[in-house]
């Protein structure tokens, strides 16, 4: 550096006293417009960004921490890919043949 220090002074004053569109009436950005938005830089346009992280589900499914014998994992593991997915039909086959009776709670 050169021992200069810039000082950046803020221009919201002066674009406060430019007329237009009052900010309470530009409507907010949302996903769905962001997913039809084209970006581009000096008239090159951008290759789409791609969305990061996990898709959303579907909210049918609940998380829950369980534990299970290390060989009943093992072998469900053993299958390959899906493992889990198998597991939960398995669970639900068991379920179908054996009809949950609901316990009649006191009050």
């Amino acid at each position: 550096m050169n021992g200069k220090s810039r000082k950046y002074k803020s221009d919201f004053a002066r674009m406060d006293a430019i007329p237009g569109v009052p900010d309470d009436e530009i409507p907010e950005i949302t996903p769905e417009m962001l997913d039809r938005a084209v970006f581009s830089i000096g008239g090159v346009v951008l290759p789409t960004p791609l969305r990061r992280g996990r898709p959303a589900g579907t909210g049918k499914k609940v998380s829950t921490t369980v534990r299970f014998d290390g060989d009943v994992v093992a072998g469900f593991r053993a299958m390959g890919r899906g493992w889990q997915t198998r597991m939960n039909e398995a669970l639900k086959e068991w379920l179908a043949a054996h009809p949950v009776k609901r316990k009649r709670v006191p009050r």
